[in-house]
């Protein structure tokens, strides 16, 4: 399967985005969070579990529960500068509980193991 972004163009979105959060082209924004959501999926493959971050993309990811239709059990969402410091390592999972800034519900939704990214 082809991949949607390239490693080249996903670690390149990042660098951009890392070097200026607050002035990145909102193209820029959404190619790297569509890449570190693609590299989560491969990383954790499944269908327990959605992570979302809207309006860029969302993804299924650990094994468990098939899910097909409708809600998930178990939804993960915030915003893609809160996604993006998390992949990287800028912001700790618990942090960003404690703050408010990631909204969870449902089983196995504590992603704290699995951030940062190990291959960004």
């Amino acid at each position: 399967m082809a991949r949607a972004i390239s490693h080249a163009d996903g670690k390149a979105a990042l660098a951009r985005w890392k070097a200026d959060p607050v002035e990145c082209p909102r193209s820029v924004t959404a190619t790297a969070v569509r890449y570190t959501l693609a590299e989560l999926a491969a990383l954790y493959p499944g269908h327990s579990v959605e992570v979302r971050v809207p309006p860029f993309g969302a993804v299924q990811i650990l094994e468990g529960t098939h899910h097909r239709r409708g809600t998930p059990p178990a939804v993960v969402e915030m915003k893609a500068p809160t996604w993006l410091d998390l992949a990287l390592g800028n912001l700790a999972w618990k942090q960003a509980q404690r703050t408010g800034v990631v909204t969870a519900s449902g089983q196995r939704t504590d992603l704290g193991h699995l951030l940062p990214l190990p291959v960004l």
